[in-house]
């Protein structure tokens, strides 16, 4: 994998890791404030920095699993079971 593919493929996981990770542990208020923007549901602490750091491990895991499994002979569209029929 290239270093633009291998960048797009980190950016679409973290992205996706963000998102299974932003609901955890958030608390929302039951009483909107004007400090928290007013509205109800509004988390009270929602530990953005936290979770940008776990999202962060997590994706450096999961894209470093990804990127054995692309560079190996495992899977492979050019021979083995998954190759394209020669023409």
């Amino acid at each position: 994998m290239g270093w633009v593919s291998g960048t797009v493929v980190f950016f679409l996981i973290w992205w996706t890791v963000l998102f299974a990770v932003l609901p955890i542990g958030t608390r929302p208020e039951s009483e909107g404030s004007a400090a928290s923007g007013g509205w109800r549901g509004t988390p009270e602490r929602p530990g953005l920095g936290r979770k940008i750091l776990i999202t962060s491990a997590v994706t450096v895991i999961l894209w470093l699993g990804v990127e054995l499994i692309v560079s190996s002979d495992w899977l492979s569209f050019r021979h083995g079971w998954l190759a394209m029929p020669e023409s």
